[in-house]
């Protein structure tokens, strides 16, 4: 089943060398096909014409300016816009998602019903988890608490007023662009919610190390930057995240090999701390669920990509230097 037609939203999907992705994308969103606008960044499989094949409004990055996936919303928004200004609700979805066919009605219901909410969300599900650990990792990763939140991805359901009061995504940032303009919402009175509903099905293809520790550098690189940017505001993020990235990911371990060093080397065995660090976080989650073990596991690990993203982002800033995109696939 594909989503049924809403005259009160408009749909913005951004992508760059999706294939097969990118038109699964499309064929979900059915007769919401006419009022999607697909921000292309430097494609070369043909994915604008597949774009506008299947009915789909279609913006070309200017790839001489630093494409980031913000700026490509941003454009969405503005296109949209233009072409349907009946709107009052934009759907961004990435174009590796597809769209779940009861979503849209549920989304639009909740946001009609409550007029303080400036954005919605749901389940989004990695497509192929057992392909690879990493893909499972992404599917625990987004099964997050229902109710009021802090924070969306980059599939969600947005009350266009609530976008345009705060000017939406920072073109900036190269990742964390929707915990940070969430962040200038809830300042500003708006609320936001995550639905025990499917929303998405998502694709990561993360079958290989180097992805997801890239993946990972790119979280701590998101880290740090945005709780910089909102360092003395109330409703600011991530502090913790990038004082944990920076402390187990790169303080401590030099604290200990220094030690080993400079006093015996028998202090390398503090590094046992990760181990029942590991041990500590899968006993809290449930220690007869594989997957609490496996979470566990990575999300210590994660503490080195981590803390090499928040590294280079504190660096790029004393040295006055552009921030730019960190991939993974």
């Amino acid at each position: 089943m594909t989503a049924p037609l809403s005259p009160r939203i408009g749909i913005v999907v951004i992508g760059r060398n999706e294939g097969g992705r990118l038109a699964a994308c499309l064929a979900s969103l059915g007769g919401m096909s006419a009022r999607t606008v697909y921000v292309d960044s430097g494609s070369t499989d043909g994915s604008v014409e597949k774009a506008q094949a299947m009915g789909a409004l279609t913006v070309r990055l200017d790839m001489s300016v630093p494409f980031t996936a913000a700026r490509a919303r941003n454009a969405g928004f503005d296109a949209l816009e233009t072409a349907f200004p009946d709107a009052d609700y934009v759907q961004f979805v990435d174009g590796d998602c597809t769209l779940d066919s009861d979503w849209l009605s549920r989304a639009e219901a909740f946001l009609q019903a409550h007029e303080d909410m400036a954005v919605v969300c749901g389940r989004r599900r990695e497509r192929h988890p057992e392909r690879s650990v990493y893909n499972r990792l992404c599917d625990l990763e987004w099964d997050t608490p229902v109710g009021e939140a802090t924070e969306c991805g980059g599939d969600a359901l947005i009350r266009i007023a609530a976008f345009r009061d705060v000017g939406g995504y920072a073109d900036d940032l190269i990742a964390g662009e929707e915990p940070e303009m969430c962040v200038r919402l809830r300042a500003r009175g708006w609320r936001i919610w995550r639905l025990d509903a499917e929303m998405t099905l998502h694709d990561a293809n993360m079958l290989h190390f180097g992805q997801w520790w890239r993946r990972a550098m790119r979280a701590g690189h998101a880290f740090a930057q945005v709780s910089s940017r909102h360092a003395a505001s109330p409703f600011g993020i991530w502090k913790r995240n990038a004082r944990r990235a920076l402390l187990w990911g790169g303080l401590l371990p030099a604290l200990i090999l220094l030690a080993a060093i400079l006093i015996h080397p028998a202090l390398l065995l503090f590094f046992l701390i990760y181990p029942v660090q590991v041990v500590r976080m899968a006993l809290r989650s449930g220690p007869r669920n594989r997957d609490s073990w496996i979470y566990a596991a990575f999300a210590v690990l994660a503490k080195f990509p981590e803390m090499q993203g928040a590294a280079r982002f504190y660096i790029n800033r004393v040295l006055k230097r552009a921030n730019t995109l960190i991939e993974y696939k």
